[in-house]
Formats: structure tokens, sequence, C-alpha cells
């Protein structure tokens, strides 16, 4: 009798593919359960996020809180003043995309763009380059980071902090007045005062 058979005469059926489809699923699942993982985590996170985009002064107020823990941290380490200067510069950035229009003011001005100028002319909103939403959530990152990296000695670079926060100061003050020139030379303001929309006046028609 054959080698390769059976006792009842059967030959075993190959094995290899089979070993081949446990071994590919085995060294790929560690790899698709960290992705899915993800995956979950993310969506998980987006939906929170969703759920406060309409409560604005609560946003904010968690905002602050988060920054007066960042600076009650500082204040009492007496270090990492360069991760607060860095975070400053951050922040500056960040308002002036939060001011700064979506499209261009010059291109606007040819074509007729969406700049609210003027009460006479049809309301149209101020839409951002960087909108309010992202601007918070923006802040709350960077403060988190910057507050976990003080928890890392290598972060503390030592440094004479009322340097920083006199040439911080003053790029602020140049950087507003320079936007601030920007906003009046295109004559745009960077809030939108939506129209109230309530009882609409009845036209005035002359008795008959």
């Amino acid at each position: 009798m054959d080698s390769a058979t059976t006792v009842s005469g059967i030959p075993p059926a190959p094995t290899t593919t089979t070993d081949e489809n446990l071994q590919s699923s085995e060294s790929s699942s560690p790899a698709d359960a960290v992705n899915r993982l993800i995956h979950a985590v993310t969506q998980r996170q987006q939906h929170l996020l969703d759920k406060t985009v309409p409560h604005v002064l609560y946003r904010w107020i968690v905002c602050l809180c988060v920054v007066l823990i960042y600076f009650i941290r500082v204040y009492f380490v007496e270090g990492f003043y360069i991760i607060t200067y860095a975070i400053g510069i951050y922040l500056l950035n960040l308002i002036i995309a939060f001011l700064s229009p979506q499209e261009d003011p010059e291109a606007s001005l040819t074509t007729g763009g969406t700049l609210p100028t003027r009460r006479s002319d049809e309301y149209r909103p101020f839409v951002r380059r960087l909108p309010e939403f992202k601007f918070w959530l923006s802040i709350i990152r960077a403060f988190t980071i910057g507050f976990m990296m003080t928890f890392f000695e290598v972060f503390d670079v030592p440094v004479f902090w009322p340097i920083l926060l006199f040439y911080w100061v003053m790029l602020f003050f140049l950087t507003m007045r320079k936007q601030i020139q920007h906003m009046i030379k295109y004559r745009y303001v960077p809030f939108s005062f939506g129209k109230k929309y309530g009882k609409k006046s009845a036209p005035t028609e002359s008795s008959e």
C-alpha cells in the first residue's frame, strides 16, 4: 500500500493552502484589530465633537478652563516658558486665520464676492478662513499638548521669559494693526450680523 494513502484507501486532502490562509489571517489580524480600534475611537470622538457644535458658550467655558489649568501648571513649576511662547505664536496665527476671509478680498472686489461691506448691500455672511469650531478645537488641542509636554524636562529650556513676553506683545500689536489696516482697505467686517426674521411689516397702501 502506498504510504500517501490512508487506511481506507483515500488519499489525505492537501493542507498547504489551508495552512497558508491560517498563517496569513493570523499575521493580518493584529493590524486589522488596531485599524478597527482606531476607526471606532475616531468615529466616537467625532460624534462627541459634533454634539458640542451648537453649545458655543459651554465650549468656550471649557476652553477657558483648559487654558487656566495650563497656566496654573506653568506657574507652579516655574518653567516651560518656551512652550508657552510657542503656543502664543500658534494662537496668533489662529487669530489671523479666524479674522481673515476665506476668499481673496482683492478678487472679491472685482468679481463681487461674499464680503459684507455696506448695509445697503444684500446680506452676505462673512465666511472665515478658519471656522469658529476649528478655531476653538485648535486652541484646546494646543494647550492640551502643551500641558502634557510640561511633564518632560527635556522641553524645559532655560530662557528669560520677560523678553519672550515683550516680543510676543510687540508681534501681536504689529500683526493686529496690519490686520485692521487690511480690513479697512478692503472694507469688510470679520463678523456676520444676520438679519432678524421676525414679523414682516405689512405694505402700506393708500386708503380708498
